[in-house]
């Protein structure tokens, strides 16, 4: 990019250069400035009225201060059964916590778990229900597993013959498209589709390429109806109005998920279990850095990675939002410094890197020491041919606009 500059972060000892992206002014809007899906009640209440809900949702789900779930029934809608993604129904958990079957605190509603070993709603969990009502904020990563959620509830709806209704939400991460593309034999639950790392796209759009490319499977297709947003644009950065998960705490976390994600599949800490996860990265035997962090037990990660271990490594929230947000595109540079000074080169990868990456071929170009460039050239391809696909789908103007 034309006016980059190379600088390494004051706050630790850096062994590689980095990019540093110039900075831009972007607009930033809440919920004051976006209508979702969630509040355009007057086009979907009429969908919802005398018959009985399933309501697919958690602690994102909500209309200002208030849960929708709390908000439906306060207008009479007859919700029958609450569906709960990763995290649990309150958002509570940690990630990739066994999440029971259980009721509502507040409402005393029945919550069944699409997380564990049950991701799909059974014909016996929809069992009397008439449509589902499908709410959850995304962050516009593959491996976020609400999309996965997303999709084995509208399998369950096409199978069954169930209506569904998605409320639409602003992607956060939804400025770009970067990333390779999932390959078939990398299937799993942190990535169903052929999609890259970064899609841009709304959870709306997503289910309407879902359906549209036939990725339910042979012959099945769901009775799907989005409730658009209004007043989105994806040029503007968007404040969360809520964490959309325990250990995204901050909208800087929620930006540098999509690269620091592929981190889980190795042997560097993410910071769960310190007071700024997805922020900072490190490990035990980076003797030559000079920031540290310590993970302990804390809401959200009870059991993290070198708890009570102190680790070194790099401390992003030297960052602004609206740099990382200029960037557009995946941070591989730490990836590659920290394979590069880590000193037990064999075993810096795990099996789940591959998982998240959705491809085994990064994992080798990392490992052969290809450049960023070289790296980015061998996504080009893919992305192109996703660029076309997801072009169908859209419903909001698309970066060019």
């Amino acid at each position: 990019m034309v006016g980059m500059v190379f600088l390494c972060l004051v706050s630790f000892m850096c062994p590689a250069q980095e990019v540093r992206a110039p900075q831009h002014d972007y607009l930033t809007k809440t919920d004051a400035d976006i209508i979702t899906g969630a509040r355009h009640l007057d086009q979907y209440l009429p969908l919802l009225k005398g018959k009985q809900v399933a309501f697919a949702g958690n602690h994102t789900s909500r209309i200002g201060q208030q849960h929708l779930v709390d908000s439906l029934l306060s207008r009479g809608i007859k919700i029958k059964i609450l569906f709960s993604p990763e995290h649990g129904f309150r958002g509570k958990q940690d990630a990739g916590a066994d999440v029971s079957n259980s009721k509502d605190k507040k409402t005393g509603l029945p919550i069944i778990s699409l997380y564990g070993n049950h991701f799909q709603p059974t014909a016996k969990d929809m069992e009397g229900v008439d449509v589902v009502l499908f709410d959850l904020q995304d962050v516009g990563a593959r491996f976020y597993t609400y999309l996965s959620t997303l999709h084995y509830i509208m399998k369950a709806c096409a199978e069954l013959n169930k209506p569904l209704i998605v409320l639409d939400r602003p992607n956060p991460n939804g400025y770009y498209i970067d990333g390779p593309v999932m390959e078939e034999k990398y299937k799993s639950f942190v990535g169903l589709h052929p999609v890259p790392v970064v899609y841009g796209m709304t959870i709306g759009e997503y289910a309407q390429m879902i359906n549209g490319e036939g990725w339910l499977g042979k012959d099945l297709k769901c009775d799907l109806t989005v409730i658009k947003l209004e007043g989105y644009s994806r040029t503007d950065l968007y404040q969360l109005p809520v964490p959309p998960s325990p250990n995204l705490s901050t909208m800087l976390a929620v930006y540098l998920y999509p690269s620091l994600c592929l981190f889980e599949g190795t042997v560097m800490s993410v910071g769960r279990g310190t007071d700024f996860p997805f922020q900072v990265i490190g490990n035990p035997k980076l003797d030559n850095y000079k920031f540290s962090f310590t993970p302990v037990n804390k809401p959200g990660a009870m059991s993290p990675l070198y708890k009570g271990i102190k680790c070194k490594g790099y401390d992003l929230r030297d960052y602004t939002n609206k740099e990382v947000i200029s960037r557009k595109q995946l941070y591989l540079w730490q990836m590659q410094a920290l394979y590069k000074d880590y000193p037990d080169k064999a075993n810096f990868f795990n099996s789940y890197f591959n998982s998240l990456a959705g491809t085994g071929t990064l994992k080798e170009q990392l490992l052969a020491g290809k450049t960023e460039d070289e790296i980015r050239a061998s996504w080009q391809e893919g992305l192109n041919k996703f660029k076309a696909i997801r072009k169908k789908y859209l419903l909001y103007p698309d970066f060019d606009h």
